[in-house]
């Protein structure tokens, strides 16, 4: 199997191109992204230094100034710190709660916020009707089993935004290190919503992690002596519906390791070999105990059911109605967009381009 010769991303990476030097296109990816960014450069800093001080401008004799999501993880726990204390802003943070979160995220959440003396906005969507959105996925036998989560916590953010006139959403992302129910509760964000948030209401949404320099172990050391944080046991495992998504579910049904993520960005950042990573990566993902019960459990599903769908062959979102042909038609818009930080550059590079047929 081929092998990029930077990080460990294989042949079974969905789109993958390899150059001559055997690199591959995600690796070169972050290139182009660090050298437009200045990830951890000078140029890097200045420009989050002028976005900072815009935030605190235009978020004048305001209770708030900018929104930060929080989840109990890592790259959230360090954002919210970083925001407050270091930066000097004025954050408001926001939660997305589908009823899934471990007891260390929970407890983590608390923690910062009470340290940090920061006020919390929660969204609790029904237990049942978040339930039975995962469950429509799961029978759907589609990868995205959590693009509901994905989709609610961004609108969430959004209306706490407009609730309290804050012109800016920040994200702890970083490209280096990562049925037929009504729906009551389930915050639901249409193509026309989308279009409000971004181009009326005109929120922006800033990377900060994107400009300058940032490590998961490093972020998680520090929380641990300052906070009293505590790590969850693995990549997304905070949430116990996120836990199944990658350490049961892509792995057995899909035959896909979201883990190459992770351990891909450290090859490329110095901090493990690629003979370390392919090593750990060649060993099967942590199954907290009990998961696949609670996850049965939670989903009202028999034995039965559970192994016929893990077992039928996978399906592809191509299979069924989506956005994507509207975004790709779109995609001079959103890139305009995306430039102004009113949509991530991660939104405009993964869904304005139109996919190539394998």
């Amino acid at each position: 199997m081929r092998i990029c010769s930077r990080c460990i991303y294989d042949e079974r990476v969905p789109y993958i191109e390899f150059d001559e030097e055997g690199v591959c296109n995600y690796c070169r990816l972050v290139d182009r992204l660090k050298e437009e960014y200045g990830t951890g450069e000078e140029k890097g800093k200045r420009k989050l230094e002028e976005i900072i001080e815009q935030i605190k401008r235009e978020g004048h004799g305001k209770p708030y100034d900018c929104i930060v999501g929080v989840g109990g993880g890592t790259d959230s726990s360090y954002l919210l710190y970083m925001a407050k204390k270091e930066w000097g802003l004025r954050p408001l943070a926001v939660h997305y709660d589908n009823t899934w979160n471990s007891a260390i995220a929970t407890q983590n959440i608390r923690i910062m916020l009470k340290e940090l003396d920061v006020d919390l906005y929660t969204y609790v969507i029904d237990n049942k009707e978040a339930d039975d959105i995962f469950r429509a996925f799961f029978f759907a036998d589609v990868a995205e089993i959590e693009a509901s989560t994905d989709l609610a916590i961004a609108e969430v953010m959004y209306r706490a935004a407009w609730k309290y006139k804050i012109k800016y959403v920040l994200e702890g992302h970083s490209f280096l290190t990562e049925g037929i129910t009504p729906l009551k509760t389930y915050p639901l964000m249409t193509f026309n919503k989308f279009l409000f948030w971004i181009m009326f209401a005109r929120i922006k949404k800033i990377r900060p992690f994107w400009y300058i320099t940032y490590t998961k172990e490093e972020a998680q050391e520090f929380l641990s002596r300052e906070f009293g944080w505590r790590y969850y046991g693995g990549h997304h495992l905070e949430n116990r519906m996120t836990a199944f998504y990658h350490s049961v579910y892509l792995p057995q049904k899909f035959n896909t390791d979201m883990r190459n993520n992770s351990l891909s960005a450290r090859v490329r950042m110095g901090k493990m070999s690629r003979e370390e990573a392919l090593k750990e990566y060649s060993k099967p993902p942590y199954v907290e105990k009990e998961l696949v019960s609670y996850f049965k459990k939670r989903l009202d599903l028999t034995d039965k059911e559970y192994e016929e769908v893990m077992n039928r062959p996978p399906k592809s979102w191509k299979d069924y109605p989506t956005y994507k042909k509207r975004f790709e038609r779109l995609r001079p818009l959103f890139y305009i967009l995306a430039k102004a930080e009113l949509v991530p550059m991660s939104f405009y590079l993964k869904y304005c381009f139109p996919i190539k047929e394998e």
